[in-house]
């Protein structure tokens, strides 16, 4: 089955060879929905077994109920849970396999989809364990996991530590990935937004981030700045501001650097503005704040052009995209100490803002210098 499978992103490449090589006891693919994690890890696993190298494939995955959010167990659901299992692997193998060949596999044990509780307490010989949805995961399961590999076995996790996860963090994707960087013979392998392959998942994505913005509470001062725009720009869509002065300040900041940004709705960065300007500097002139505005789009290298007082720096900004729960930006070295600022001022206070805005931090990498 893996074989009928074709990378589609360098991200996916990355990740179906991080699964093939024997080195890899434990193999961590973390990143936003519609990547492929649980697709590659699924078909890696249903290969490993019809070839002989393990003798059986384990799927462990929470089922939550979305309007509680409690985790609901096989003795919850009976035997719907068993029904839900075989629906979740005929949408994920989709063209790859049939129902009959799923439910054959799943009659024969070869495959086994189950709650995570069901690993507690055992050793796993021989085995392909796949953890799926680790975000939905309590962290002491999480870790109780890793724990229950024996003789020539694997353990593949996958989860969305930035989407999904809970609001404070504390969700059995990010835990495990923390744990598996350190790991000996693990491999973690980040996904980003331009992974995603499957059709309407940057769509949602980008309506998840947008209502993570629209639900946070605005501070004094950024609620002054939201109304402003009510007033003066009555037909454009805020999503939210978010002030940083104060920062600024306190890290020693200074050049074209705003005191806050302000989201728009896509397409309506232009009434917000206002013709010749003259919306945004009514705003401005009404707050007592240098702002900048930013269009609501899965671009993240113009968020973080918007924080930068050198507005050249964005040509050598090379990559901005998520790892782990994190903004990656990759670049030039040759001007990696002008992107960082100061002692680092300037990624301080990305990382400032964009905890703030989505409880997301910001770090950056050096990238080799590009052939000419």
């Amino acid at each position: 089955m893996i074989d009928k499978i074709k990378p589609q992103t360098v991200g996916q490449e990355r990740a179906l060879n991080a699964l093939s090589d024997p080195e890899n006891e434990i193999v961590g693919l973390f990143g936003p929905t519609g990547t492929g994690k649980s697709l590659l890890s699924i078909a890696y696993g249903i290969s490993s077994v019809q070839g002989g190298k393990y003798k059986r494939f384990v799927i462990a995955r929470p089922i939550v109920d979305v309007s509680t959010g409690r985790a609901l167990t096989p003795e919850d659901l009976g035997e719907m849970y068993y029904k839900l299992a075989a629906v979740y692997l005929e949408d994920i193998l989709g063209e790859y396999a049939t129902r009959e060949e799923i439910e054959k596999l799943l009659r024969e044990e070869t495959v086994i989809v189950t709650d995570v509780n069901y690993l507690r307490g055992r050793t796993f010989d021989d085995t392909v364990i796949f953890l799926d949805d680790a975000q939905n995961v309590q962290p002491d399961s999480a870790a109780e996991v890793l724990i229950r590999l024996g003789r020539n076995s694997k353990l593949i996790v996958a989860g969305d530590p930035v989407f999904q996860r809970s609001e404070d963090g504390a969700d059995g994707a990010t835990l495990l990935r923390e744990a598996l960087l350190g790991e000996e013979k693990a491999v973690v392998v980040d996904l980003g937004v331009k992974d995603i392959v499957r059709p309407g998942a940057r769509r949602g994505i980008k309506l998840a981030l947008e209502l993570r913005m629209r639900k946070r509470r605005l501070t004094d001062s950024e609620r002054y700045v939201h109304d402003a725009f009510r007033v003066y720009a009555p037909d454009a869509d805020v999503i939210t501001a978010i002030e940083f002065k104060a920062d600024k300040e306190s890290l020693g900041i200074k050049g074209d650097v705003p005191d806050a940004l302000v989201f728009v709705k896509e397409g309506h960065l232009g009434r917000a503005v206002g013709r010749g300007g003259e919306r945004i500097k009514n705003v401005e002139n009404d707050t007592g704040l240098r702002l900048r505005l930013v269009e609501m789009t899965l671009d993240f290298k113009n968020w973080i052009r918007a924080l930068h007082p050198a507005g050249w720096i964005s040509k050598h900004i090379l990559d901005v995209d998520f790892a782990g729960p994190e903004l990656l930006v990759t670049v030039r070295r040759s001007e990696f100490g002008a992107f960082v600022g100061h002692r680092g001022a300037y990624v301080r206070l990305m990382d400032r803002v964009f905890r703030r805005l989505l409880s997301i931090g910001v770090r950056a990498v050096e990238a080799e210098e590009e052939e000419k």
